[in-house]
């Protein structure tokens, strides 16, 4: 009986000291997937909290970029990799605009994807070609109202945040105007600068520089308020449209099922990056605002986000 005893205690103790010496998270370099090419805002804001992350995490956090089919196919190299916390996802609301818009049900933003961290959110601006006569939003709706589908916008390709800003005012204000997308913002730009496309919504950073030098002409932003990245810029709410908002927002994803410790820890360092004053001074830049929420809060958004937009998916009609 004794010898049994010993045995069991020894199993006990063995058991005990392996879980004592069991690896905390991480045990290896994190990936950072982005479903986009190198050099726009969510490659750029990967890059910025990836550097302060390793400083912190106790592992390299390395950017990987997985272009194609509007974030899908980074999306779903996310979603079917182990749930262990080493493989996230740097994503915007893209992935689950164009899901919706194409009518699949995988990868599923709300199912298929543990929520770890709201990095930042982005305020589009509406800009027009000098040649367009319209100086503010009322003259543009009269415009449009008075030439029902002839007037065209351009965006990043469908499903974009762009994309729906257009859609939503359209829908807003009752108009008819005919979506031109493009393979990317910059070519899209280029040819409302070059008066072929007479207007689009686009990331401030992308455009900001034109406006100043008068080759585009700026109207409105679309945050319910002005912002100091345009100062003196109405927003599209309070130029006759109340209510209308568009925020772009980026945050990091991790597969189902990951461990909540593993979520709680990433969140931490995440937001530790974000406080730095490197990252500051990078996101002001790109016109970006930062943000700090818990994992839950972040879950909460997107949920609430994937309400409005599945709605206005739906009334329009787009595909």
């Amino acid at each position: 009986m004794k010898r049994v005893r010993w045995f069991v205690a020894l199993a006990l103790a063995a058991n005990g000291s392996a879980l004592a010496q069991a690896p905390k998270f991480p045990v290896k370099p994190v990936r950072m997937i982005v479903g986009f090419a190198p050099g726009g805002a969510t490659d750029i804001i990967a890059r910025s909290i990836a550097s302060g992350m390793t400083e912190t995490l106790g592992q390299q956090v390395i950017v990987e970029n997985r272009p194609g089919a509007s974030s899908q196919i980074a999306g779903d190299l996310v979603a079917k990799s182990p749930p262990d916390g080493h493989t996230l996802m740097m994503v915007t609301q893209t992935l689950m605009t164009s899901a919706m818009i194409e009518r699949k049900t995988y990868p599923d933003l709300v199912k298929d994807f543990s929520h770890v961290a709201l990095t930042a959110t982005s305020t589009l601006m509406l800009v027009v070609t000098p040649s367009l006569p319209v100086k503010s939003i009322k003259e543009l709706i009269a415009l449009a109202r008075s030439r029902p589908g002839d007037l065209t916008y351009a965006s990043g390709g469908v499903g974009t945040t762009p994309h729906l800003a257009g859609e939503l005012l359209i829908t807003m204000a009752r108009l008819k105007m005919v979506h031109v997308p493009y393979k990317g913002e910059a070519p899209g730009l280029i040819d409302v600068i070059g008066g072929h496309v007479p207007m689009m919504f686009t990331n401030i950073s992308a455009s900001s520089g034109f406006v100043k030098d008068g080759r585009l002409r700026a109207l409105a932003v679309t945050s319910l308020k002005p912002t100091p990245a345009m100062p003196g810029l109405p927003s599209l709410a309070e130029s006759g449209l109340p209510g209308f908002e568009v925020i772009g927002f980026f945050g990091v994803l991790a597969p189902a099922g990951t461990s909540r410790d593993a979520i709680v820890r990433l969140n931490s360092e995440i937001n530790k990056a974000l406080a730095r004053p490197e990252v500051a001074k990078n996101f002001a830049a790109q016109a970006l605002e930062p943000q700090n929420k818990t994992p839950e809060q972040f879950s909460d958004y997107i949920k609430s986000e994937a309400g409005k937009w599945g709605k206005l998916i739906q009334e329009a009609g787009i595909k």
